[in-house]
């Protein structure tokens, strides 16, 4: 099933459930629980995250070509680092280029999103997949210049500033993607084609990363993982490819579709 929330006419929220004819039709339950397609149209004025993270937890250097661009070596364990739940930004809303801290260098990252729907403590990798609601696409936008000069040795602050995490445009269960490492995932920037591979590239496969993650830890349900971005960053490139106002990023990932979201600058 492919799950969509949106907001309706009235600027109430539902979800809904997208069918392969493009039409939609409103959802009742709970996303974590049992839910049922009330098969009434829905109402869908404005398309939302598929869900609200509960945490954003986020891999780096996990594809191998993207870790051969920056020149690093190939890491024993994941790379992990966080993004807040309030850096979650809807399909078709802008990413905010900051400039109150200023950045001039905002990179874009086309990723696979993994939702945990069960709570995921100690999970085996043979069993990971168990706890995976869906997958949805996700934009690990990138602050460079916060990140690696002015971040004090850390990721976080220049990975989530306001807006810098965009996800959808659906949930897609995760009965109807078997093998999440078979995908293919690109980023289009102004129609150019920027990013395009394969999630088989991965360093730590989707449950290798379950079942590093849930180890001593407490994955809840609404977790999202980002699990990485394959090579073809702005960063990387000579010269530089960074975001600027009046841009459009476009993430596709076969299976889940695609999501775009315009480029401005922040007001100050």
């Amino acid at each position: 099933m492919k799950i969509i929330r949106y907001q309706d006419s009235t600027r109430q929220v539902h979800y809904g459930c997208q069918h392969a004819d493009a039409s939609f039709t409103r959802l009742e339950g709970d996303l974590f629980g049992k839910q049922r397609d009330t098969g009434e149209r829905a109402d869908v004025q404005k398309w939302l995250t598929p869900l609200v993270p509960i945490d954003i937890i986020c891999i780096g250097l996990n594809y191998r070509r993207h870790a051969e661009e920056g020149n690093n070596p190939i890491p024993e364990f994941p790379v992990v680092f966080m993004k807040t739940s309030s850096a979650a930004q809807n399909p078709g809303d802008p990413i905010v280029l900051p400039r109150r801290l200023r950045s001039d260098a905002v990179d874009y990252e086309c990723e696979l999103a993994v939702v945990i729907g069960k709570p995921c403590h100690n999970v085996s990798k043979g069993d990971a997949l168990q706890y995976v609601l869906g997958y949805t696409c996700a934009n690990d936008v990138s602050a460079r210049d916060w990140q690696i000069k002015k971040g004090g040795g850390q990721w976080c602050r220049g990975k989530t500033f306001a807006t810098f995490a965009p996800l959808g445009p659906c949930l897609v269960t995760a009965d109807e993607i078997p093998n999440p490492n078979t995908l293919s995932i690109k980023t289009v920037l102004n129609g150019n084609v920027m990013q395009d591979w394969n999630t088989n590239d991965m360093i730590f496969d989707v449950p290798t990363l379950i079942e590093f993650l849930s180890g001593s830890t407490l994955l809840s349900p609404g977790t999202v993982i980002l699990t990485g971005t394959p090579h073809g960053v702005g960063g990387a490139r000579k010269p530089p490819v960074f975001l600027q106002p009046g841009d459009s990023i476009t993430i596709e990932i076969e299976k889940i579709g695609a999501l775009t979201n315009p480029v401005v600058e922040e007001a100050v």
